[in-house]
């Protein structure tokens, strides 16, 4: 299986790949969508933003082919303007990944953590090092590919596993055309 973990920012949207057998991971890829400056006031208009990470997330998706998207839940931040527009990144990363037709998963923080480290309360420091053994990578450039890739591994380890555990809902769904697919997109 193959999975795709969005980290959504409104100035950098990390990315991270992996496929999963059941058993191990394998690296497929993982990077950094930077659609605005990421220290000062951001001179790219938001909406203009939310249209580079669609169209950013977009060419991830055709190029890598993944079957699943996950995005860490909604979360409240002190600063309620940077969670709406955060909100609002997190809608387009959605929304790419619908367009596309992959199946949707999403993960509390906390949840992403504990499931990756055993401890739910991990600094990102931690985690991107735990990321590094896992896949065997050198470091990242910032936590924004780590925390995706921990968001794929999450779903690899908890995701599967529940899924498992409802093997009559899977076997159910028919493939309907992606809405990408209905426009002649993809």
């Amino acid at each position: 299986m193959r999975i795709l973990g969005i980290d959504p920012g409104s100035r950098l949207t990390g990315y991270g790949c992996v496929d999963w057998d059941g058993q191990k991971f394998a690296h497929v890829d993982h990077g950094v969508l930077k659609v605005a400056k990421t220290s000062g006031k951001a001179e790219v208009p938001l909406e203009q933003r939310l249209l580079l990470i669609y169209q950013g997330l977009s060419d991830v998706i055709q190029r890598l082919k993944p079957q699943v998207l996950v995005v860490e839940k909604v979360f409240f931040a002190k600063n309620a303007v940077s969670s709406l527009k955060l909100g609002q990144a997190r809608g387009a990363a959605v929304l790419t990944g619908m367009i596309h037709g992959l199946e949707f998963q999403e993960y509390a923080p906390t949840e992403v953590k504990r499931a990756v480290s055993g401890y739910g309360q991990a600094e990102k420091e931690q985690i991107a090092k735990i990321i590094q053994i896992i896949l065997n990578q050198k470091e990242f450039n910032n936590f924004d590919a780590s925390d995706a890739l921990a968001l794929a591994i999450c779903h690899a380890l908890v995701g599967t596993r529940n899924a498992s555990l409802r093997p009559e809902q899977s076997r159910s769904r028919k493939k309907k055309m992606t809405l990408a697919e209905s426009l002649g997109l993809a």
